[in-house]
């Protein structure tokens, strides 16, 4: 299995493949969201 073979799921809720991404380069930043915590997001 490699990164592109996975499915993530965005903050909005859509889905999207990873493998949209290959031969780009990519930041990948993970990050709560809906916590009390991270009220800036």
């Amino acid at each position: 299995m490699s990164l592109y073979d996975i499915e993530v799921t965005r903050s909005d809720g859509s889905k999207e493949m990873m493998s949209k991404y290959k031969g780009k380069v990519l930041l990948i930043v993970n990050t709560a969201t809906k916590c009390g915590y991270t009220k800036q997001y």
